[in-house]
C-alpha cells in the first residue's frame, strides 16, 4: 500500500472480535463486541468517510460492517482501485 503512495494507519488491534462464527453465537456476541470495540471499531469510526477501510478477512469487513456502517474494502479491490487510477481507460 505504501508502494503505492498510499498513507498508512494499522491499528495494533489485534483482533476484529468476530472470529469466523465465533461473535455470531449468542453466548459470545458481547465479548466480540468488547473485542471490538478495544480497538479496532473505534479506529474506524474516527477516519473520515474518505479514508479507505481495508481488511482482508471475511469476518474482520463483517464486523466493521455491521458495527460502524462503513465498506470495508480487501486489498485485492484496493489493488484494483489503484490499477484503474493508473491505466484509465
Amino acid at each position: 500500500m505504501r508502494k503505492l503512495g498510499a498513507d498508512v494507519l494499522l491499528p495494533d488491534s489485534g483482533c476484529c472480535g468476530l472470529a469466523g462464527g465465533f461473535g455470531f453465537e449468542k453466548d459470545k456476541f458481547e465479548i466480540s463486541q468488547a473485542i471490538g470495540e478495544r480497538v479496532l471499531l473505534p479506529a474506524v469510526r474516527r477516519e473520515s468517510v474518505e479514508t479507505l477501510i481495508v481488511a482482508d478477512g471475511f469476518s474482520c469487513r463483517e464486523q466493521i460492517r455491521q458495527a460502524t456502517g462503513r465498506e470495508p474494502l480487501h486489498l485485492s479491490e484496493v489493488l484494483r482501485l489503484a490499477m484503474k487510477e493508473r491505466n484509465p481507460s
